[in-house]
């Protein structure tokens, strides 16, 4: 860790954030990089405001596998208030319209089976996604409302965790890019009485679990030094990767661009590169032949450029 312009820090990791309810996924994450002074950050996917839970925040180098983490299934908990549609899914959005809720259990337990598997999902007005390069948020706030095309998701998991009168609590499994909100609208639907969010927390990420989060309150209170303990080494978002373990000589050729061979019987694909003592390299792809090719690899510490000896 160096201490740059500014005084900023380049600092390597992933913090496992409890984001709090009110705050953006951006604004989580500038509080976060400014009690670190951490010179390069990012998110792993937004959470509205209004939700809650696991955030995994990127730092330095981790950024460079943040990718992974946003294309990475989920797992949420959310309550749903039936008998009520709102313009944003959500209970932050103005009611639209009010129906009566006369329901029995078994229709509900048939209306989640509809949305389980495979689906086609269209958006909610009120999000990031952009058409002909305008996020829809700002056109809903303009009052304009597009057509939205649907996009292919998976749940793979929808759970009844409780039900009373009109408010619904449910577990979800979902793959990237599920609209938690546009479930809960469309659930509303095809029950006959409408149906927004009105709490979300994720719980799973990527590998990750809730519980290892900290929150931003306790975060702040805590020193600068335990601060830094917090920070998981970033391979951590990689565990579903192969290991490799590269000899001190092929370690040093791979981090030139050089294409290396590596141990027997690999399948094709990305891997997880080490060398001898457990250094993380980066990512790495298994090639035709066998040998494997740098993909992504972090910046070594410093050191003399020297080549090992061969022999």
């Amino acid at each position: 860790m160096t201490k740059t312009r500014r005084n900023k820090r380049d600092i390597s990791g992933i913090l496992l954030l409890d984001k709090p309810a009110g705050y953006t996924s951006n604004q989580a994450l500038q509080a976060v990089k400014h009690l670190l002074q951490a010179r390069k950050a990012g998110h792993t996917g937004s959470l509205d405001p209004l939700a809650t839970g696991l955030l995994p925040l990127c730092f330095g180098e981790a950024t460079k596998v943040s990718q992974f983490l946003l294309e990475a299934d989920k797992r949420y908990w959310v309550a749903i208030r039936l008998g009520q549609s709102t313009s944003t899914y959500d209970a932050e959005g103005e009611v639209l319209a009010t129906r009566p809720v006369r329901l029995a259990r078994a229709a509900i337990e048939a209306a989640l089976g509809q949305f389980q598997g495979e689906i086609q999902q269209i958006p909610p007005m009120y999000s990031a996604v952009k058409q002909a390069g305008q996020p829809l948020y700002k056109l809903a706030r303009a009052g304009i409302e597009v057509e939205r095309p649907a996009r292919r998701v998976i749940i793979q998991a929808l759970r009844l965790v409780r039900w009373q009168d009109d408010d619904l609590e449910l577990e979800v499994n979902c793959s990237k890019g599920t609209y938690i909100r546009s479930l809960a609208h469309d659930l509303g639907d095809v029950l006959g009485c409408g149906g927004h969010v009105t709490a979300l927390r994720r719980l799973a990420t990527g590998g990750f679990q809730l519980e290892q989060a900290v929150t931003l309150e306790t975060f702040q209170n805590l020193p600068d030094d335990a601060r830094l303990a917090r920070l998981l080494p970033l391979d951590q978002a990689l565990t579903h990767l192969p290991a490799v373990n590269l000899s001190q000589n092929a370690a040093y050729y791979l981090c030139q661009g050089q294409v290396v061979t590596a141990p027997h019987g690999l399948s094709m694909g990305l891997v997880r590169l080490y060398e001898a003592g457990g250094r993380f390299l980066g990512l790495g792809e298994v090639q035709g032949d066998g040998r494997v090719a740098p993909k992504r690899l972090l910046q070594p510490p410093e050191q003399a450029d020297i080549a090992p000896e061969i022999g």
